[in-house]
């Protein structure tokens, strides 16, 4: 929508062809409904959270970023806010408005938009494009074709991954893609006792082959099957490329107190409470988790706190600071907000996301080998690369 606008904005003739029967599915569903457009980082901070492949990204950050994307919107009528860590949201908290400004901005260019308009074919001839080949039988001829069809994650909004093959057989290198930005799949039965259970802070550290991967702190929630909360997907590109071989993840559920603290904290607890241990756990940390510690630590849950024994006491404090759980991958592409993966950067120019190696052909979004954190930067890459390629093609 960012491309078709802007290279009509421009001149150009274009016309927009939508797999879906609306525009922007995968948009509405951004941000639980309320589209984290983006987030407030200078081109360099936005272009380092990408990893080792953020350079490629620092010149067109540098053209269209952050503060453009904002103005583009509030000159268009949408207002925004600013939230933690730079994350910015429309003030109304609702994708649907970001979606209607954009559908608005192709119908006052009089950007032709088909809609169910899916396509089965894309025809090379050389070093060039000549046609696209539709389901419906449809053939449509341009001077440039712009790709950006997203990658595999949330199949059901229309993203399974076309593009991809396209691409290849056009000769282009796919760098395999695999799920990001994805809940931990835990092995634990007792994970399903704690569904629903949420966490604002907490430690959050990755070991595989019993050395430690990662630490990060973060809001934690528990699923039925798994971990997630932004801080857990995050991690879960690091999850996704190490070996799940004794692979463990162990939460902290007080990161602001050491081990001799919290364990001081529960030793005066203790001492001076006649309560069942089942209860006085109950005012540390939510029920159904002190059961689950209970269990896990061997312990009756009806012993009184003050006949608790030292050694039983650091034990239940390991818990609370290092709660173990067997990692068993990440959920899929139907629970995976990004795909990491795609066409290979070394083969798209990143001044104007044009294809080194098809003449007319540009590409945009997460078709490319990029993926961020969660927190509005994959989106700014979307507006961004789809921005400069319909400048760019448009010329």
């Amino acid at each position: 929508m960012m491309a078709a606008g802007r290279a009509g904005e421009l001149g150009s003739r274009v016309v927009l062809l939508e797999k879906n029967n609306k525009l922007g599915v995968k948009l509405l569903a951004t941000g639980g409904g309320r589209c984290n457009i983006t987030n407030l980082k200078d081109a360099r901070g936005l272009a380092n959270s990408f990893g080792n492949n953020g350079r490629w990204l620092l010149s067109a950050f540098s053209k269209f970023g952050p503060e453009e994307l904002i103005e583009f919107f509030a000159s268009r009528g949408l207002k925004t806010k600013v939230e933690e860590e730079g994350r910015v949201f429309p003030k109304s908290d609702s994708a649907a408005d970001v979606q209607q400004v954009l559908a608005e901005y192709l119908k006052s260019l009089k950007i032709e938009v088909k809609l169910g308009a899916e396509v089965k074919k894309v025809v090379g001839a050389g070093d060039k494009i000549s046609k696209l080949i539709l389901v419906s039988g449809q053939e449509i001829i341009a001077d440039k074709y712009l790709i950006c069809t997203g990658g595999k994650s949330y199949p059901q909004t229309g993203s399974t991954g076309d593009g991809y093959q396209w691409l290849k057989q056009l000769g282009h290198k796919i760098i395999s893609p695999r799920p990001a930005l994805a809940p931990v799949i835990i092995k634990d039965k007792f994970i399903k006792d704690l569904e629903g259970l949420s966490f604002k802070e907490t430690g959050i550290s990755y070991y595989s082959d019993n050395k430690k991967v990662d630490m990060t702190v973060g809001p934690l929630i528990f699923t039925a099957n798994s971990l997630s909360g932004p801080a857990i997907l995050n991690m879960s590109a690091i999850v996704g490329r190490e070996n799940l071989k004794g692979a463990q993840i162990k939460i902290d559920f007080f990161p602001n107190l050491d081990f001799s603290k919290l364990d001081q904290e529960l030793s005066k607890d203790f001492s001076s409470s006649n309560k069942a241990l089942k209860n006085g756990l109950d005012q540390l940390i939510p029920p159904r988790l002190a059961s689950v510690l209970i269990n896990l630590a061997g312990f009756d849950g009806r012993k009184k706190l003050n006949l608790i024994s030292r050694e039983e006491r650091q034990t239940l404090t390991r818990l609370l600071k290092e709660f173990p759980l067997t990692v068993l991958g990440l959920a899929g592409y139907d629970r995976a907000m990004v795909t990491a993966g795609g066409v290979d950067l070394k083969e798209i120019n990143p001044k104007n996301m044009r294809s080194k190696i098809i003449e007319n052909l540009y590409l945009a979004g997460e078709v490319l080998n990029l993926n961020g954190p969660t927190g509005g930067y994959n989106l700014q890459l979307c507006w961004t690369s789809g921005y400069l390629a319909g400048d760019s093609a448009a010329k």
